[in-house]
């Protein structure tokens, strides 16, 4: 094995997700996540501090780029024009391996309580940032708040079409992610 090899991240995280779908959380060690993924027990630690971790890889990542994608917006968007510029960037940086692994990931989550508490953790984590840049921008926190709600309804509606749907070469996950936005902005405006 070679000590710094590239790629070791997303390799770890392909074991872990297959480990996981084969055996279940529970079964699964840090030692066999190593393993399968071709790199030594200290290596892994360098990358993420516990198993669960693995599941929100890229986590603060995608945080950062929703704050960024708002912070930047033109300042005469509203505020869902502004968490649709985050959602937008923040989409990019999922790619085709983030779709592979959708369906399995979805599958481990739903058989692991932990994990599920960890993939709900990362949903408030998601919240906050968008919300806490809309504040930066001047929205009244309750505005913020929702549309930093509606922001991540919309990541998680248009992520699992993405993730579920059919290959397209130009089958981006934005477009998906916008597509559920409007949908929710028609929905909350019938609610009056």
């Amino acid at each position: 094995m070679a000590r710094w090899e590239a790629g070791a991240r997303e390799r770890l995280v392909v074991a872990a997700v297959d480990l996981f779908t084969e055996q279940g959380y529970d079964a699964t060690t840090v030692t066999q996540i190593a393993e399968r993924a071709g790199v030594t027990k200290s290596t892994f630690f360098r990358h993420f501090p516990d198993k669960r971790e693995l599941l929100v890889a890229g986590q603060e990542t995608l945080s950062r780029l929703l704050a960024e994608g708002i912070a930047e917006a033109p300042d005469s968007a509203g505020p869902l024009a502004a968490v649709a510029a985050g959602l937008e960037r923040a989409s990019g940086v999922m790619g085709p391996m983030n779709r592979e692994l959708a369906p399995r990931l979805k599958a481990a989550v739903a058989a692991s309580t932990e994990l599920q508490e960890r993939d709900a953790l990362k949903s408030v984590s998601l919240t906050a940032a968008m919300t806490t840049a809309l504040v930066a921008r001047g929205v009244p926190d309750p505005t913020a708040a929702l549309a930093g709600e509606l922001g991540l309804l919309a990541f998680k509606r248009g992520y699992a079409e993405w993730a579920e749907g059919e290959r397209g070469d130009d089958d981006e996950l934005a477009g998906h992610i916008l597509t559920a936005l409007d949908e929710l902005r028609a929905a909350s405006a019938s609610l009056t």
